[in-house]
């Protein structure tokens, strides 16, 4: 580890304090973080105020709600198809007023991340959000990022275009060791601790999760989140990225970042010192809190979240992670010190796996397997091979289209199925 500050998410790096309203974009505001997002800015107008909104497109009649509600200057989906019923629906709620500008297509979100403003929450689930996280990077704007798969996916690429404290990372767990970091210096720091919460499989083996339904794996103890982020949740590949971004984050090596699994999702991340304490991050767990750190760092929303009731007892619990059951994390450190497209290869099998289980044509246990074998197949990128946008999208498309080969060759069993059966 340098010596040095990481140029990413410094928590000792500050803005400038909050003068009057801080302009945001929202990326993904009709998904999870996005709505959680603007219920915080609704109750602060004081302090943010929602200049643009995009989304996949999906959810219309929403996204002309938070449209109207926050008064933005334009509105972006990702699918042109849904322009259409979008207009209606924004019609329908202004009435004779004019219509923000609305813009459409794959590109479109990447538009809105440069558009002027101080931050962008980047709350798109997946690796699609990349292009949006450079542009608001190259744009100077401070990137609040709730999307951990552009980090990941396109790490030295992000890193070279970042200036120093330009990132603050939404994730609660990452949200955690940013606080937490910022109690000591970079050189007392000995080990980055991610909590997990094990999920809805918790405590079973791998032969007992050979027959879990999309609805099991969907039905999260703790959190409510969208169905991908879920299902990754559900096979650690959420926490496995968790490391993988911490490291790039913090520039921690990945024998120094450990995974510990608290049911409770209290403690949401810590930080050990060479002294041998150990600070956590603890809140009920509740997204809005991590959007405020987010998007009003340096300084703290009052009430942004529930806090506890120290009145009332309660028990915190901590256990090893169980890397038989779950061997994603294990798979994830591997390809983070693999570097180059290695993680964005991983990230796609994965996003098209979950995507083929949540559509009951894989099973559970096959989901980590496919991801193994196209990343094996992959191979090691070459030593000091410099990454490309190209080279991350060449790469990403290879990774769908082997691992939809491979997951169409296992049984609902999971067992791989005979080469006979399918000639």
């Amino acid at each position: 580890m340098s010596d040095s500050p990481s140029p990413l998410a410094d928590p000792h790096l500050t803005f400038d304090a909050l003068e009057g309203r801080r302009d945001i974009v929202v990326l993904g505001s009709t998904g999870s973080i996005g709505t959680q997002a603007i219920d915080l800015v609704l109750r602060n107008p004081d302090r943010f105020r929602v200049t643009a909104l995009s989304a996949a497109g999906g959810r219309v009649g929403l996204l002309a709600e938070q449209a109207h509600r926050l008064r933005v200057e334009a509105v972006a989906v990702a699918r042109e198809e849904a322009v259409p019923a979008l207009r209606e629906a924004l019609a329908a709620r202004y009435g004779s007023e004019p219509l923000p500008t609305i813009l459409a297509g794959p590109g479109a979100a990447t538009e809105l991340a440069a558009s002027p403003c101080h931050t962008v929450l980047n709350g798109i689930t997946g690796s699609i959000g990349l292009a949006p996280t450079l542009a608001a990077l190259e744009a100077g704007r401070t990137l609040a990022l709730a999307n951990k798969e552009s980090l990941i996916v396109g790490g030295p690429l992000v890193k070279a275009v970042a200036k120093p404290g330009q990132i603050i990372p939404v994730d609660s767990e990452h949200a955690a060791l940013f606080q937490a970091l910022a109690c000591g210096t970079r050189a007392d720091v000995r080990k980055l601790v991610v909590t997990a919460s094990g999920g809805p499989f918790r405590g079973r083996t791998r032969a007992e999760l050979a027959d879990v339904t999309p609805e099991d794996a969907l039905a999260h103890p703790t959190w409510a989140m969208g169905p991908v982020i879920t299902v990754n949740s559900a096979t650690l590949v959420n926490k496995g990225l968790e490391v993988i971004e911490a490291h790039l984050l913090y520039d921690i090596p990945f024998d120094r970042i450990e995974v510990v699994v608290h049911p409770q999702s209290y403690v949401h991340s810590m930080v050990e010192f060479t002294d041998g304490s150990t600070l956590a991050q603890a809140t009920p767990p509740d997204m809005r809190g991590p959007i405020a750190i987010g998007i009003g760092w340096p300084e703290r929303v009052p009430d942004a979240a529930p806090a506890f009731d120290w009145s009332t007892a309660s028990t915190w619990e901590f256990f090893p992670l169980d890397n038989e059951a779950f061997p994603s994390v294990a798979l994830a450190r591997h390809v983070g010190e693999l570097g180059g497209t290695a993680p964005a290869v991983f990230n796609a099998a994965n996003e098209e796996c979950v995507e083929a289980f949540l559509a009951g044509r894989l099973p559970f246990n096959a989901i980590m397997d496919t991801v193994t074998q196209v990343v094996s197949e992959h191979g090691t990128p070459a030593p000091g091979t410099s990454l490309t946008v190209a080279d991350v999208l060449e790469a990403d498309a290879w990774a769908r289209a082997r691992a939809r080969e491979t997951a169409a060759t296992y049984t609902h069993s999971g067992e791989e199925r005979p080469a006979e059966a399918r000639a």
